[in-house]
């Protein structure tokens, strides 16, 4: 039987902060990068290849991102909606450990990617992105053994309705109460909000425009994570 994912694992003990490299330049990705690992060190953190970033850039940019950050674990945000078998080994190869998967997919594919994401040591994250009843996908979910629930409020709904995750911590404790696994957060999280995620139930705050568009990318990194990891849950 394939081991708990390092990913799991390391949520297990301490809050995480995913920072979100939402780029379409491979070269400014890279460059970022190894900036935050210089800064951050180690542990403690996930770089994200970004949808944006992979869709511009192809699979190379997991490849060269496990490179640059290594051992920061790597997550392949591929939003996967059918192949789930196909994507999962994809990213598995290019490096990643951990690979993102639709909420609205088929329960087919989303058994297919953990199946072959737990074959290689690689953690499947669910994101919620337009799923309308969310505690009842998580109950339909968590039997399929995927390992991350991610609950996300997209940046179209956030410039369309100045909705962002950090108003939905009522749903993040519900979710945490009745998932056994690992929650995560992400939508316009920042150094004020990512922390309540947490004190709610997270275990991981996904953080993109708050560090990558911040005049010190990695000192907003260094505050963002020393607030999450100072609060108790």
């Amino acid at each position: 039987m394939p081991s708990r994912p390092r990913v799991v694992e390391l949520a297990s003990r301490q809050p995480i902060l995913q920072i979100a490299l939402d780029l379409t330049s491979l070269e400014d990705a890279l460059l970022l990068a190894s900036r935050l690992r210089r800064g951050l060190g180690d542990s403690g953190w996930l770089a994200e290849a970004g949808t944006p970033l992979i869709k511009s850039e192809g699979l190379r940019s997991v490849s060269l991102l496990a490179r640059v950050v290594d051992p920061v674990p790597v997550v392949a945000d591929m939003k996967t909606a059918d192949t789930g078998a196909l994507e999962a080994e994809l990213a598995c190869k290019a490096g990643a450990s951990v690979v993102t998967v639709l909420g609205l997919a088929p329960d087919e594919t989303i058994e297919a990617a953990v199946r072959t994401a737990h074959n290689c040591g690689m953690a499947v994250a669910v994101d919620m992105l337009g799923v309308r009843n969310v505690l009842e996908r998580v109950e339909e979910l968590e039997p399929l053994g995927v390992d991350i629930i991610e609950l996300h409020v997209g940046i179209d709904v956030q410039r369309a309705l100045g909705l962002t995750a950090a108003e939905l911590r009522g749903l993040v404790s519900k979710i945490a109460s009745k998932f056994n696994g690992v929650v995560a957060v992400a939508g316009g999280l920042n150094e004020s909000t990512a922390p309540a995620m947490i004190e709610a139930g997270a275990s991981i705050a996904i953080v993109g425009g708050a560090i990558t568009r911040s005049r010190d990318p990695v000192g907003m990194a260094k505050k963002i994570l020393k607030a999450i990891q100072s609060v108790s849950r």
